[in-house]
């Protein structure tokens, strides 16, 4: 179910220059709601004249031991300029958690799973990994970026599976997109798992439906009001359009128009 809540910033790691971290926690030490992989929040930016709107944000890690809840943001407009402004003890109002989730195998058969991953696409990869590995599958990562310094969090993504990463410039890893690196035609995949740019995304897309491997992508449409209303998130499927933020974010990709 999803709530309103006043959320304490617990602390902001600024990542690098376009990226910031932040970690919540409830202001009375209650449980956080119960979160799956692939969802989202919606968060409102205070003393942001120009933000109006809240701001979708991926789930990005829950650690339970410590209630707290992680936030990968990027800074690309006034409202999430501001978001990575916050520091330690100041309050942020969420609308939590929203959204659909991940559908994992139906068994543990060992199967080779790929989780990929580029930019702030990232984020929903990490807490996915986390629930996998805890199910006691073993997840690969793939993750892309334009170089080294935008690769984020491989440490964290080191605790729960192999991470393999692609950049542009070839400045860490292997040089190119995702879809060029080796561990796609070393490894047997079962599904595939994705989030990051559209373009990224229907290119694994494309591979996965050429390869015949089960696919589901996380879409990153502008998802203003996280319910339905504002119609900002509408996306064309095979049965229609439909809101990503109320019918997803999470789609398999036989649902989806980019391979017809």
């Amino acid at each position: 179910m999803k709530k309103m809540l006043d959320l304490v910033v617990t602390e902001n790691q600024q990542l690098n220059r376009n990226y910031c971290l932040l970690k919540l926690s409830t202001t009375d030490n209650s449980p956080l709601p119960e979160m799956f992989p692939g969802q989202f929040v919606e968060v409102r930016v205070d003393n942001s004249p120009t933000t109006y709107l809240r701001r979708p944000i991926s789930v990005n890690f829950v650690d339970k031991d410590k209630n707290e809840l992680w936030l990968l943001v990027q800074a690309i407009g006034d409202g999430t300029r501001k978001m990575c402004e916050y520091q330690k003890g100041d309050i942020m109002n969420l609308l939590l958690p929203l959204g659909n989730t991940f559908t994992l195998p139906a068994e543990n058969n060992g199967q080779e799973l790929l989780l990929i991953g580029g930019g702030v696409g990232t984020a929903p990869m990490l807490f996915l990994g986390a629930c996998l590995k805890a199910k006691g599958y073993n997840p690969k990562f793939l993750l892309g970026a334009r170089s080294k310094d935008d690769l984020l969090q491989l440490d964290d993504f080191g605790k729960y599976g192999e991470v393999f990463c692609t950049t542009e410039d070839g400045s860490y890893g292997e040089k190119g997109y995702v879809t060029d690196h080796s561990v796609l035609k070393n490894t047997r995949i079962s599904a595939i798992y994705t989030c990051g740019p559209k373009p990224m995304m229907m290119a694994v897309a494309r591979y996965a439906n050429q390869h015949k491997i089960e696919c589901q992508v996380s879409l990153e449409n502008m998802m203003a009001c996280g319910f339905g209303v504002c119609l900002c998130c509408v996306e064309k499927t095979s049965e229609g359009n439909v809101c990503v933020c109320t019918e997803g974010p999470v789609f398999n990709i036989e649902k989806l128009t980019w391979i017809n």
